[in-house]
């Protein structure tokens, strides 16, 4: 049949149809005989100087070639070749890698006068390594080496600083695998997981799903083997090679987070336990903290606290409920309560407020950091009562020495003026409360001698006032510069002081020991 259909085409078509399969045989030959194979990888000739690579390990060279640089019979690798030839040829290649991407690369040397240049070329998975005559081409090569020179520099230094980061960086495809890591991501898988990464490590979430959402959220991983918890930042950002993820340690930032928490609640359980009423206001006046004793004192509902009420509204309503002194002027309030924060800002207020209940409360007013402000309410109903009548039984039993013919003074241990009557003053002309000053017992011996005569009784009296030891009471007799004759009664009381009366000598003193006899002028 074929033979038959030949026959039956016409002779001008046999002959294109001959020349075509010629042309087509004769372009085939040439282009399987200028593609580089594994074959023709070696030298051509003896004196051929050629390198051939394996990676980055040297396979085979000859004899010239390792003269050339010197190199040694053992193992060599292509740094070794590139120390011996980049001080002639700067941009032969750094690493293999070069040559791979490129596919072909001629490094020319510096000097025009070197005839040479090095040919690099791959060759199925091969580099190999020649040094030839310079061809016509050689400065766009030459060019092309540099390009690429500092592409593979560029690219090994972003490898370098994206392994180097502290925090896992890992992509993933549409279908949830990880196409992609760096060396953090796979330490964080050995320590969770408990292996190394894979393409189906599934730390954030099941395999085959995108781990996170596409937002900045804070996601948590236990380690299998403890049960310890890590807290990381995860974020990503969207690429064409799929979605790349980022992971942030806040390990430090959550257990600082509670901390806080925990020493609030420490804080919080104090504060119910103290007496003393205490809010605290943020840097825009709102009520941020208060305690059980604060509901207590004010009597302001709980619920009205809680929605955390405006420092003026806070006084607004105690003002209201009568738990805080009235004001003065009603129109001048407001100017009040801003002069009372910004008092309580500085530190400077303090006030004791007399309720009309008959309470009083001590408050003030401390600064917080971040310009917040703190007030304290305590009653001191009970301390000010305690004082009040203190202060009265003092004033009712001065009035009842007030009432005593004797006069009498009453000294402490260190020798100061604690107490005299109305009679005493009017003796020795003097008024102790008169002075800022605190009278002694030097000022008073000075005033004695200046109005009586002459006596040594002063001077055991100074004496006696400021001693510890064998203190019993004494009398003596002494006469004033008007002709008038005194008593002088010493007594040691309680916590080492000393009272000392004066009565008129007709009276008949209570101390049974005489210290010294009576003296007359001379």
């Amino acid at each position: 049949m074929p033979v038959r259909l030949f026959r039956e085409l016409p002779i001008i078509e046999l002959f294109i149809l001959a020349t075509t399969c010629i042309l087509v045989a004769y372009a085939a030959s040439r282009f399987l005989a200028s593609r580089p194979s594994a074959r023709n990888v070696g030298p051509q000739s003896a004196d051929d100087i050629v390198w051939i690579f394996d990676g980055p390990d040297l396979v085979d060279a000859t004899t010239r070639a390792r003269q050339v640089i010197d190199m040694p019979e053992g193992p060599c690798f292509w740094s070794d070749l590139h120390k011996g030839l980049s001080s002639l040829y700067p941009t032969f290649p750094k690493t293999e890698d070069i040559v791979k991407i490129s596919g072909q690369l001629v490094s020319q040397p510096p000097d025009r006068k070197n005839p040479s240049e090095i040919y690099c070329e791959w060759i199925d998975g091969i580099t190999r390594v020649s040094m030839r005559k310079r061809q016509k081409d050689s400065a766009q090569s030459s060019e092309l080496v540099d390009v690429l020179s500092g592409a593979a520099k560029e690219l090994e230094t972003l490898r370098f600083a994206v392994n180097s980061a502290h925090y896992p960086v890992w992509c993933v495809d549409g279908a949830g695998d990880v196409i992609w890591f760096n060396t953090a991501f796979d330490t964080l898988c050995q320590t969770v997981l408990g292996k190394p990464a894979r393409k189906d490590a599934a730390l954030f979430g099941p395999s085959g799903e995108v781990p996170i959402p596409t937002k900045r959220t804070r996601r948590s991983l236990t380690i299998s083997k403890t049960g310890k918890k890590l807290w990381f930042d995860v974020s990503v950002v969207q690429c064409d090679a799929g979605t790349l993820i980022y992971a942030i340690d806040v390990n430090a930032i959550v257990e600082a987070e509670v901390a806080q928490r925990n020493f609030v609640q420490t804080l919080a359980k104090t504060f119910a336990q103290l007496s003393i009423g205490l809010a605290i206001f943020d840097r825009n006046r709102q009520l941020v903290l208060f305690n059980p004793a604060l509901i207590d004192l004010t009597a302001l509902p709980a619920d009205f606290l809680s929605a955390r009420p405006t420092i003026l509204s806070f006084f607004d309503r105690l003002r209201d409920s009568r738990m805080m002194p009235e004001p003065k002027n009603y129109n001048s309030w407001r100017d009040q309560m801003a002069e009372l924060v910004e008092a309580a800002t500085d530190g400077r207020y303090q006030e004791t407020w007399s309720l009309p209940s008959g309470s009083v409360y001590s408050v003030s007013g401390r600064p917080h950091p971040d310009g917040a402000v703190a007030f304290l309410i305590e009653d001191i109903t009970a301390e000010i009562t305690l004082t009040r009548r203190f202060r009265s039984d003092l004033e009712m039993w001065q009035a009842v020495f007030d009432q005593i013919d004797d006069a009498i003074a009453v000294f402490s241990l260190t020798g100061d003026l604690i107490f005299s009557n109305a009679a005493y003053h009017t003796l020795w002309s003097v008024d102790p409360e008169s002075s800022f000053a605190q009278t002694s017992i030097l000022d008073s011996g000075r005033i004695w001698q200046d109005q009586s005569m002459a006596s040594p009784i002063w001077g055991d009296i100074r004496d006696f006032v400021t001693m510890q030891d064998d203190r019993a009471e004494w009398w003596a007799r002494v006469v004033l510069k008007s002709g008038d004759s005194l008593v002088c009664s010493v007594h040691p009381i309680q916590r080492g002081s000393t009272m000392i009366s004066f009565s008129r000598a007709t009276a008949k003193p209570r101390a049974t020991t005489q210290k010294q006899p009576e003296l007359t002028a001379g």
